[in-house]
């Protein structure tokens, strides 16, 4: 387990871009924490890290963005699970296959919703709110 503070947005997206240099072959990472608490700031860090230098925004309302991550034949999927409300709808966006491809890095906010399908060797990251500004990364 590894403990991160940030002290801003920026702070974050460093601590984020780092950890996306560093995955090795780790190609799932949950992102858990209230609502506000940085998941998607993470996100925006996290796919700069892989070399991505689109926009990235929540998918809260389409559900699953995919970025192609550049010089790779590999793709970012960057899924918001916080509208879904059953295991049934979450099976059906085929998470479970892009989770078994290794071409896939799969970010998923609001992780919780699917803890007992994660293959072992995810990370989960915990964002907890310190203050207005300061937040605690917990990685597990």
């Amino acid at each position: 387990m590894k403990r991160y503070i940030s002290h801003s947005e920026k702070d974050t997206k460093r601590i984020a871009k780092n950890i996306a240099q560093n995955l090795g072959k780790i190609h799932v990472i949950g992102l858990s924490g209230e609502l506000g608490a940085g998941k998607t700031v993470f996100a925006q860090g996290f796919a700069k890290g892989l070399g991505i230098n689109e926009k990235i925004i929540s998918p809260t309302f389409v559900l699953i963005r995919q970025h192609k991550i550049p010089i790779s034949d590999k793709t970012l999927y960057h899924i918001d699970l916080y509208r879904m409300e059953n295991t049934a709808d979450i099976k059906q966006l085929g998470l479970i296959d892009l989770m078994d491809d290794p071409r896939s890095i799969v970010l998923i906010e609001w992780v919780e919703k699917i803890k007992k399908i994660l293959p072992n060797d995810a990370i989960i990251i915990n964002i907890n709110k310190i203050d207005k500004e300061k937040r605690e990364l917990i990685i597990k």
